[in-house]
């Protein structure tokens, strides 16, 4: 332990440490097991429809994102939690010989410890201890690129670490409030910290409303210009990104990792009937999200919110895509939005590639009487054509067959119809007019009749 603490230096002095060089890790997942302490438990109740061994594969993970050497892993059932420690005092001495033979230098519990528990944790196991809120904060920290991400991200470990702020160190002492024996006491170092703490909150917030003004001003400019937004949702390592590039032919970070982005990407798309779209990337969710977190990501969330259309992807070769969906559904109603209306959330089952063909069939087969979800590989490119197909005409119609008859006159409207039409034939006539024949949507014929009367007008 550190003799002095950097908290209102540095939002992730504490985890500073993990950054850099290779730290050996020990991850532990404590499973309540009595219905009591389950419902007690408010932020893990989402968790609870996943199975131990997930949710331990599941913080591997997130100690794997930051690039952690697990050196042991493992689930234990917790019956009665203890409010010194929450775990029982003989799994605590266990723990310690683990830590110590491995020579850990980090123990990741992924359950919510209080300050008091995770400071008396570290000092039995005579090791740094991180648990589920700590190691999310952690690997935001360092996937946040943009400056709004840092800021929230900031705000969020200050916020965090508010309430760590508990007596550990031997320097807290009571400060002297002024010159001689009339002085009196001051405040304590705890106290000046948490002053310090607040002040920056305060400041980040500050700077955090600036940032979403000028969010808020782009999102007016692009109201203001009729192109719908479109944003993928998902739990973590769905394979948004991937699905985000294979559709815009970006390049965006996309890699088999908790949280490998983080920021918000957004890009203007064209379908093949003309169709133009912003399309929004967003940050993964996940189970038993940190709520410093949901409330430092809801600028970035209100994307999703503001969408015209929501991809909702689930990675369904993982065995608990159905709890990933729900907890996906839990998010988005928590923001509001109404995850069974399918007409405006789509469906997608994401890295189909993985699945056997007779898996592939049984699991469509089951959603045979529920609206059809669409099956695609964002890494084949199998199902794209149909994804764009139905997002295009979710936002823009059905598409149709119809013709345009140009006079001379009207020639300069030849590029506009190419653009948003699919011309399937074209006739010359000698009057100089020509008729052309294409495939476009709703929007993209009501447009162009809307076109030729103005140019007509004029």
């Amino acid at each position: 332990m550190a003799d002095k603490p950097k908290a209102a230096d540095d939002p992730r002095a504490d985890d500073g440490a993990l950054a850099g060089e290779i730290t050996k890790a020990v991850v532990v997942t404590p499973v309540l097991t009595s219905a009591r302490t389950q419902g007690e438990e408010g932020g893990a109740r989402a968790r609870m429809s996943l199975s131990p061994q997930a949710r331990l594969e599941e913080a591997v993970g997130l100690a794997e994102a930051i690039d952690l050497e697990i050196v042991h892993s493992e689930t234990f059932p917790v019956s009665a939690p203890r409010p010194a420690t929450l775990i029982g005092a003989g799994k605590v001495s266990a723990l310690a010989g683990i830590v110590a033979e491995s020579e850990a230098e980090l123990v990741v519990v992924d359950h919510q410890l209080s300050p008091v528990q995770q400071r008396n944790l570290e000092r039995e196991l005579k090791a740094k201890v991180l648990d589920r809120t700590g190691l999310i904060l952690e690997i935001f920290g360092r996937r946040a690129r943009t400056k709004e991400g840092r800021l929230q991200v900031d705000l969020a470990h200050l916020e965090y670490q508010r309430g760590r702020l508990v007596r550990s160190w031997t320097h807290l002492e009571r400060q002297r409030g002024g010159g001689g024996f009339m002085g009196g006491p001051g405040e304590t170092q705890i106290e000046a910290d948490r002053r310090l703490l607040q002040e920056r909150i305060i400041r980040i917030k500050r700077e955090l409303e600036t940032v979403r003004r000028t969010r808020d001003l782009h999102r007016a400019k692009r109201r203001k210009v009729p192109f719908p937004v479109v944003a993928i949702v998902g739990y973590t390592n769905a394979g948004k990104s991937t699905l985000f590039n294979r559709l815009t032919g970006a390049s965006v970070m996309a890699e088999d990792m908790l949280f490998a982005t983080l920021d918000p990407t957004l890009r203007r798309v064209r379908f093949p009937h003309g169709t133009v779209v912003i399309l929004s990337d967003t940050v993964g969710f996940i189970s038993d999200l940190p709520t410093h977190l949901v409330a430092a990501f809801r600028a970035t969330l209100e994307e999703v919110v503001e969408a015209d259309l929501v991809i909702h992807l689930r990675d369904i070769s993982d065995p608990d895509t159905a709890a990933h969906a729900t907890d996906v559904e839990d998010v988005l109603a928590s923001l509001g939005v109404d995850a069974a209306d399918t007409s405006h959330i789509i469906e997608v089952w994401n890295k189909i590639d993985r699945l056997s063909e007779s898996d592939r069939e049984r699991l469509l087969r089951d959603e045979a009487n529920k609206t059809p979800p669409v099956a695609v590989s964002a890494v084949t490119g199998e199902g794209i054509d149909d994804l764009m197909a139905l997002i295009e005409e979710r936002v823009a119609g059905r598409v149709a067959e119809t013709s345009v008859t140009l006079s001379p006159d009207q020639m300069a409207l030849m590029d506009w119809v190419y653009r948003h039409g699919e011309v399937t034939g074209r006739e010359n006539h000698e009057d100089g007019s020509i008729t052309i024949r294409l495939r476009a949507t709703d929007a993209a014929r009501d447009e162009i009749r809307r076109r030729l009367s103005s140019n007509n007008k004029g």
